[in-house]
């Protein structure tokens, strides 16, 4: 099991806690032009109703600043009250003067450090935008990203670094510029009147072993709740593989607080896929439940048939579309497991272990389907019609388990 998580402190971003001893959150960005209301409303629903808990939306413009609060307004008026971030980098300080409305209707801040500005006008800007989320009481995330670290931090590390007996490798002295710029930024919001519960931290690394070293650094320097990701982690399974082998090791040691799978999506690819790859990170860890699982064997020469393939495949796609419904209606069902084998090896011994279980039969066995609810064989099922009716037994099982 993973180890206890060490106590952060607890960050309320809308009506959503982050850190503390509560659960560690998934959240996502857009990929929409802010600018465009009723993309970016469709787009975040759809996130949303894919178990997003918090979304990111770019802020980069006027236009987009001013879209906001319609944006949020129509999100109210269909019922979905998902906590938005902005993200700023550059004009975030003009941006939230400019457009108090944008300023209100925003549930949390995100600001780089490397890109709020240089020099005496690095400071002056951070400040203003600090004091902008303390008089509209917002909590803010100050997220350092090793692709745009602060140069003038970085100047000032490496003059210190070469003049030790025994200077760090380049590699080593990043490390310690981020968690330092992360650091330090903090301290300074809070000097410009940020309350510390009022502050998330990140540091994101593209390169697994970068973020495992610069993430466990951070964790035993500071108490502030934590944002996980692996930035710019990729397209499919590379960047799926790299996130989960990333956060999956800090996870396990209880660090991390929050986290983002930054996938790049394929050509009109699906955006919700960077939430569901979140979710069954944090559920096949026994971290979090969101949808009822689906165990299913990956086939070989005793099962020639895609049959079960097709319905494990459709089991699972109705699982997940039905949680909006039943998340609500009813309570629990997310632990609820489900197997659909292929053969009689470890078909019925699967099925057995489930809540709900069907053994199809492979190649050469009896063409019929024993199902087991609760450890029990209930059924045989045969026919043409065995997938729409072990659909509605695991309906039925739903509505009488879970009240």
């Amino acid at each position: 099991m993973p180890v206890s998580p060490k106590p952060t402190t607890a960050v309320q971003v809308g009506h959503i806690l982050v850190g503390g001893n509560n659960p560690v959150v998934v959240q996502s960005m857009t990929n929409t032009d802010t600018a465009e209301v009723d993309a970016s409303v469709k787009q975040i629903m759809q996130l949303a109703q894919a178990g997003s808990e918090l979304v990111r939306l770019t802020v980069n413009t006027a236009e987009a600043a001013k879209a906001v609060p319609q944006i949020k307004q129509q999100l109210l008026a269909q019922n979905c009250s998902v906590p938005l971030v902005g993200d700023f980098h550059f004009n975030g300080h003009k941006l939230l003067k400019s457009e108090p409305a944008c300023a209100e209707a925003l549930d949390k801040y995100r600001i780089n450090p490397g890109n709020v500005g240089k020099g005496k006008k690095r400071d002056e800007q951070f400040a203003s935008m600090i004091e902008i989320a303390c008089k509209h009481n917002k909590p803010v995330r100050i997220g350092v990203n090793w692709g745009s670290l602060d140069q003038t931090l970085l100047a000032r590390m490496m003059d210190e670094n070469s003049k030790l007996a025994e200077p760090l490798d380049n590699t080593q002295l990043m490390h310690k510029a981020v968690v330092s710029s992360a650091l330090e930024s903090a301290e300074q919001a809070i000097g410009f009147g940020m309350d510390k519960n009022k502050i998330i931290l990140s540091c994101k690394m593209s390169g697994v072993q970068d973020l495992i070293s610069v993430y466990q650094d951070l964790s035993s320097r500071c108490d502030y709740a934590l944002h996980l990701g692996l930035t710019e982690a990729g397209m499919g399974s590379k960047g799926i593989v790299a996130s989960t082998a990333a956060l999956a090791i800090l996870l396990q040691q209880g660090i991390g607080d929050t986290i983002r799978i930054s996938l790049t999506p394929k050509p009109g690819g699906d955006r919700c896929e960077e939430v569901v790859v979140a979710q069954e990170i944090l559920q096949s860890m026994g971290l979090r439940a969101f949808t009822p699982p689906v165990i299913a064997c990956p086939g070989c020469g005793r099962t020639s048939s895609t049959y079960f393939q097709q319905l494990a495949e459709d089991i699972q796609t109705h699982l997940r579309e039905q949680m909006p419904v039943w998340r609500g209606k009813h309570p629990g069902v997310e632990t609820m497991q489900v197997a659909v084998m292929g053969c009689v090896v470890n078909g019925p011994g699967e099925s057995k272990h489930a809540n709900i279980g069907i053994s199809l039969p492979g190649t050469g066995e009896k063409p019929v389907a024993p199902v087991y609810v609760d450890g029990e064989k209930t059924v045989t099922l045969k026919g043409d019609n065995i997938a729409q009716e072990f659909q509605q037994i695991v309906d039925d099982y739903v509505v009488k388990n879970y009240r």
